[in-house]
């Protein structure tokens, strides 16, 4: 087993590496990012079973400790992922519903358009009867 001063180093690590990650995540792809959070989460599974070989392996009273706070803890990530997804879907559908109203908006310059289109067809139908009317009394 590690010493405990070598475990807080990984620790200080893994946390500047968490820092450095979620600093560059916003210039990222969304396909560098999904990759990203699939990595991550097979991590904190990997570490998750790490942990739970771990607990096994301390006392019973100890184990009974530990196994209290790696079911509250897996409650708790159970939770918090429950939550990511939700915010996801709701990041889903707020960009469905951004990109419909830009859709729906697109929509209706193009019908703006074609009704102006119509009416400076109509002008042109009526000015160029006018210009043959006229024509036509000139010559009479």
């Amino acid at each position: 087993m590690a010493r405990l001063s070598e475990q807080l180093a990984y620790l200080s690590g893994r946390a500047k590496a968490a820092e450095d990650a979620a600093g560059t995540a916003e210039a990222e792809t969304r396909e560098e990012l999904a990759a990203k959070v699939e990595q991550a989460r097979a991590n904190a599974e990997q570490r998750a079973g790490e942990l739970r070989e771990k607990a096994a392996d301390v006392t019973q009273e100890a184990s009974s400790r530990w196994s209290e706070i790696q079911d509250r803890w897996k409650d708790h990530v159970s939770e918090v992922r429950a939550e990511v997804q939700q915010k996801q879907a709701e990041r889903d559908a707020n960009r469905a519903e951004r990109r419909a109203e830009y859709a729906e908006d697109d929509a209706a310059c193009a019908i703006s358009f074609a009704i102006s289109a119509v009416e400076e067809a109509e002008y042109a139908v009526l000015d160029a009867t006018l210009a043959r009317a006229d024509a036509a009394a000139a010559r009479a």
